[in-house]
């Protein structure tokens, strides 16, 4: 997904409002990086469309909060399945 940085950030925006996704995740649906999915959902997006930026930031922010319960169960997956073997 290069092409134009402009289009693509709305996609992302888009994308991100939909599925809540993060920016992890929008990376890999995108298959760019996550530098370039923040360059453009926090510099190219607000000039672009700011209702859609601001729905985004609050998204990121949501999952910025969790990101440590995500991390932990992620964790706790892992001793769990090595447990198991």
């Amino acid at each position: 997904m290069k092409g134009n940085p402009e289009e693509r950030a709305i996609q992302l925006g888009e994308y991100i409002k939909e599925t809540g996704a993060t920016v992890r995740a929008a990376a890999k649906a995108f298959g760019i990086s996550k530098s370039t999915v923040h360059k453009d959902i926090t510099s190219r997006l607000p000039r672009l469309n700011r209702g859609l930026f601001s729905e985004v930031q609050k998204i990121l922010e949501l999952n910025k909060e969790e990101r440590h319960i995500r991390g932990g169960m992620a964790t706790k997956e892992k001793y769990a399945s090595l447990h198991r073997s």
